[in-house]
């Protein structure tokens, strides 16, 4: 029969229906303002008393809190007001120390019910919602103080190989420090170091029967050096963000030496905030012998506590550093211990080769150096808020002391881990690059829309505004089949937010004008539909016959319309950034969704009212 669909394809609507309605409804439950707090180190577990720390500050205070939660990972402070963000946050920070991490987020009001199929809200643009805001400063000074040390290793090598005997130690600053006991050996020294490094500024000095020479980077080096340092740490955190998995992130620098990253729509703020800021390099170095000079060794104590050593003295230069790896991957030994599986590029191997293959039946130290701050006071801003004074520090311990049993390659692993979530994250780190000087945060602070609230004020009345005029537009010249039209785009709108909801998609402003312009286009496959229905009433057609010639002959120009459409947004995806991929993104969804409810949802619709019925006349 004309206009009866069979079973399976109200079934299939039906069924579509009931699932974009219940994949919408966590967007009702809007977010609280909350605290994360978090241990500085994965090892180091969130449980209730440290929760019960937090809250007994804040209360103290009086800071009204509305809950909280522990997770695997962190713990959750909700309070009333997201004004009370930033003092909570200091607050807790001050009661629990330097031994967690606070930070700001959005915690889900979502129910457990709908979170255990899947359910979750749409995430919100920094133009709409927010998100995290870190404002980040690179510590040149140490990258320039890193290749210092580099150099200093490398002349000293250089030196003991010619035979020249001197003291060479990298002095405070740009500089390295060399005495020699007579101005022979200092030539010959200067004769070595301008063929290895000619770039290094070179003054000589006579002082107390000393033969000195002071050797330091130009200017333009310097610069080079900064440059870079920030260049690779914008490379790095891009990788460490992509790591976290966070949608349409802001990463770029300001000024100098300073980077901002935004993070829409981030939950673990707390995770992001020690990901990004982890300085975790690593160091491998020989132990040195019990007779070396104590210019050329340096004692570490090890990371993990307990055991018959408890420091070691390990040699002053490098095999090579963290930034020869290529790749990490955390897994277990044969006693299933956690461990990382390294992987070095080719130079990588090749030193590391050279180093093990002379030394073998030595042990070689694994050495785990972090960026790490520590409050030595605290003080008011401009609003008359408390914040802490911190002390940055780097830390250095041994995680891996272990006799080297044959050469090593570009392939190799390491042990000594606490605990599988530590070594996870280390294998995170290395492989998503090390950072070429520490970082240092600045400034952290959610986000307020980007665009000012009366602009997203004016952008969702006019978004109301149209859809009000199309839904009056339908049902004054399409009446019955006006209604069907309008409900079949409310099923659309409902249909495109579950679907972003489902595949974690992020909404800015931009992407609103995408839903706009798919309300008209969802509208406009039932006018093309309508037009030709009544064109087919006008010609004699009967009623029945008038709806299945309109949806029959409406659906190539549908399908011509929407597929023109949807190669624009693809392109417009391809060659866009930003904003412009947002807009793309939406828009091509939205192109799925109305071709369904606009000609199968309102099919559906329509067969309900006139289907298995005799109709002398159409409402249209």
């Amino acid at each position: 029969m004309l206009n009866r669909y069979p079973l399976w394809k109200n079934l299939l609507v039906a069924l579509v229906l009931v699932v974009s309605t219940i994949y919408a409804l966590p967007n009702l439950y809007p977010p609280d303002p909350a605290i994360q707090i978090s241990g500085a180190s994965s090892a180091l577990a969130i449980d209730d008393t440290v929760l019960d720390r937090a809250r007994a500050a804040l209360e103290e205070a009086g800071v009204a809190v509305k809950g909280s939660e522990v997770g695997p990972r962190s713990g959750l402070v909700r309070l009333t007001g997201m004004e009370q963000q930033l003092r909570a946050q200091a607050l807790a920070r001050r009661a629990l120390g330097d031994d967690f991490v606070v930070a700001l987020n959005l915690a889900p009001t979502t129910p457990a019910w709908l979170t255990a199929i899947g359910g979750a809200p749409l995430k919100l643009g920094l133009d709409l919602r927010g998100g995290v805001h870190f404002l980040l400063q690179v510590d040149t000074e140490a990258a320039v103080a890193k290749r210092i040390a580099v150099y200093e290793a490398d002349l000293r090598k250089k030196l003991r190989e010619e035979r020249i005997r001197g003291l060479v130690k990298a002095g405070d600053g740009n500089h390295i420090d060399a005495s020699f006991a007579s101005d022979e050996v200092r030539t010959q020294a200067v004769e070595v170091i301008r063929e290895h490094a000619p770039e290094l500024q070179r003054l000589t000095e006579e002082r107390d029967g000393r033969f000195l020479l002071t050797l330091a980077l130009g200017e333009q080096q310097i610069r080079e050096l900064e440059d870079y340092a920030v260049e690779q740490n914008l490379t790095t955190l891009r990788n460490r963000v992509n790591e976290l998995g966070v949608a349409e992130p802001l990463i770029q620098q300001q000024g100098r030496n300073r980077i901002v990253v935004e993070l829409p729509g981030v939950q673990d703020t707390a995770e992001a905030k020690r990901i990004l800021g982890k300085t975790a390099n690593l160091e491998f170095r020989l132990e040195a012998r019990p007779d070396a000079p104590a210019t050329e060794r340096e004692q570490f104590e090890f990371r993990a506590g307990g055991g018959p050593e408890r420091s070691a003295w390990i040699e002053r230069d490098l095999i090579i550093g963290g930034d020869r790896v290529t790749g990490a991957s955390s897994s277990f030994d044969e006693n299933g211990r956690p461990q990382v599986n390294i992987n070095l590029d080719s130079q990588g191997g090749t030193l590391m080769n050279r180093a093990t293959r002379d030394n073998i039946k030595r042990r070689m130290a694994v050495l785990f150096i972090e960026r790490k701050s520590r409050t030595v006071g605290y003080e008011k801003d401009a609003t008359g808020n408390e914040v802490p004074v911190l002390e940055r520090y780097d830390e250095k311990k041994i995680i891996s002391l272990a006799t080297i049993q044959s050469a090593l390659g570009t392939q190799f692993r390491i042990t000594g881990l606490d605990n599988p979530s530590e070594s996870a994250e280390l294998a995170l780190l290395l492989r998503a690059g090390a950072l070429a000087a520490p970082l240092d945060f600045v400034e952290e602070r959610t986000v307020g829309p980007s665009l000012g609230a009366d602009n997203i004020a004016l952008g969702l009345r006019s978004m109301a505004i149209g859809s009000v005029l199309v839904v009056l537009f339908m049902l004054a010249v399409y009446r019955v089949f006006g209604v069907f039209a309008n409900l079949a785009l409310a099923f659309n709108v409902m249909l495109l937010l579950s679907v972003m909801s489902m595949l974690s998609a992020t909404l800015t402003l931009p992407g609103m004008a995408g839903i706009v312009l798919t309300v008209g286009m969802a509208v406009d496959a039932n006018v093309l539909i309508n037009s030709r229905i009544r064109e087919e009433l006008a010609n004699g057609m009967p009623p029945h016959s008038a709806i299945a010639a309109g949806y029959d002959r409406a659906w190539l120009t549908i399908i011509d319309s929407n597929i023109t459409t949807l190669l624009v947004a693809v392109i417009l995806y391809a060659v866009g950034t930003g904003p412009v991929r947002g807009f793309a993104v939406v828009l091509s969804l939205g192109i799925l969704t109305s071709m369904f409810t606009s000609v199968m949802g309102t099919r559906v619709l329509v067969n309900m009212v006139y289907g298995g019925r005799r109709v002398a006349r159409l409402s249209i």
